[in-house]
């Protein structure tokens, strides 16, 4: 009787969490995560914590820092970047980039995933087709590509051309047009979030739409108040990732603009411009670790807000 007690009462100990049980594999699986826990250590922290240490310091990429320690300039740097004209610009820019092309590209990506999800014939080679674009859609090659469809003589102005507009501008050469051209990239990258969303919906139990049929619901109600509110939380991770993969765009705004972000900075995005304090224009490495952790604080910003709001319109119906 006394050992059966032992065993109730260790039991219940290890559902409460105060014995913890050991396992001999667990060696063995921290050892197969060491490479992995180092290459965060090498290449993730000690990479983030110097560029903290260089964002108060006056520090020029062509010194050597062991020989000559770059010296402290405590908020300098960081007041310098709120001053900076060109700075703002860069921001803005990638604001109205973030602000227009994730919406877009989401509800492009929410429709082709509904469409998709009604029973398409061959719906595994149209799932790899559509989402080709998002694994292409950041590599240079793409962005060469785009810049070339878009160019006063490119793919896009000879189909204008056909249609009977005799002189169209070129688009990318064009302040007004040429960071739409970018946007149209980017929403052009739907297929990630696509599949994303089509999971999704594969998800959802069918005995709520024969329910809401049943009751007369339409397909636009069903949508609406089924739908949405059990996909909220996919929506919401769907929202979070391209927010941030937004903000940190680089190559397209690079290749298309040749590097200037012209024509008229109108295609200079935040992380094309630290790119040019920090490599080309006197190798201001202090400033741009400053304006890299500036950006990291709004990412983590925006991040925080959509945690916040999500309570208000995301549904978990757990």
């Amino acid at each position: 009787m006394s050992s059966l007690g032992e065993l109730r009462t260790m039991a219940s100990q290890r559902r409460r969490g105060h014995i913890k049980e050991k396992h001999p594999d667990n060696l063995a699986g921290y050892l197969f995560l060491t490479p992995w826990f180092l290459g965060i250590l090498v290449f993730c922290f000690v990479p983030m914590l110097a560029s903290l240490f260089l964002s108060f310091t006056k520090y020029n990429l062509l010194r050597n820092p062991l020989q000559n320690p770059p010296p402290w300039i405590g908020l300098t740097n960081y007041i310098n970047m709120f001053h900076d004209p060109t700075f703002w610009m860069s921001f803005k820019v990638t604001v109205l980039y973030v602000v227009v092309g994730v919406p877009v590209q989401l509800a492009f990506a929410l429709a082709l995933a509904v469409f998709l999800n009604h029973g398409v014939r061959g719906l595994t080679i149209y799932r790899a087709i559509f989402y080709l674009p998002s694994l292409m859609g950041g590599s240079v090659a793409i962005a060469i590509l785009w810049r070339q469809v878009f160019g006063k003589t490119g793919l896009f102005n000879s189909l204008l051309g056909l249609f009977g507009w005799d002189n169209p501008p070129g688009w990318i050469g064009n302040p007004n047009y040429a960071l739409w051209t970018i946007v149209l990239l980017h929403i052009w990258t739907f297929g990630s979030p696509m599949v994303i969303f089509l999971a999704g919906l594969r998800q959802i139990p069918d005995m709520y739409y024969e329910a809401a049929t049943v009751d007369g619901a339409s397909r636009v109600k069903q949508f609406f108040h089924i739908t949405m509110p059990l996909l909220s939380p996919i929506i919401f991770f769907n929202l979070v990732l391209q927010i941030i993969f937004a903000c940190q765009t680089f190559t397209q705004a690079y290749v298309v603009s040749g590097g200037t972000g012209g024509p008229g900075n109108s295609t200079l995005f935040y992380t094309l411009y630290l790119y040019q304090i920090g490599f080309l224009n006197n190798f201001q490495m202090g400033y741009a670790s400053a304006m890299a952790w500036f950006l990291l604080l709004v990412i983590a910003a925006f991040t925080a807000l959509n945690f916040v709001l999500s309570k208000y319109w995301v549904f978990y119906d757990d």
